[in-house]
């Protein structure tokens, strides 16, 4: 059996863990989240993931967010690239454009993982 069948993705090992507050996450677990939420904490991939959520259908193309950004199209697929690896984002190829959409259930996991503060 491949080596790969066993790891989760980040975005899986989130959906696995017991919100922060219930239980402390083990090691292992610590170290598979922690590039989902680098992913997040570049304040360029956290504008593009805000604007392809909020775009039209809640999907959108580099052509369609270059312009909210004083970067290079090829910075904006690199960043776009990042959220799509940490599982934030799925993409489907439509000609010579890229399309972009949120994977809910990624965001989701991510907001029941933090969000279950007790008080």
């Amino acid at each position: 059996m491949s080596k790969s069948l066993l790891e989760l993705t980040p975005v899986e090992t989130v959906a696995c863990c017991a919100p922060l507050a219930h239980e402390p996450l083990a090691a292992r677990q610590a170290e598979r989240i922690a590039p989902l939420l680098k992913a997040l904490a570049d304040p360029v991939r956290l504008r593009l993931l805000s604007l392809v959520a909020s775009h039209a259908d809640g999907e959108a193309c580099v052509c369609d967010l270059n312009d909210a950004f004083d970067l290079s199209q090829p910075t904006i697929s690199h960043h776009l690239k990042v959220l799509h690896e940490a599982g934030l984002l799925d993409r489907s190829k439509r000609g010579v454009w890229v399309y972009y959409r949120v994977r809910a259930d990624a965001l989701t996991d991510l907001g029941a993982l933090i969000g279950g503060v007790a008080r």
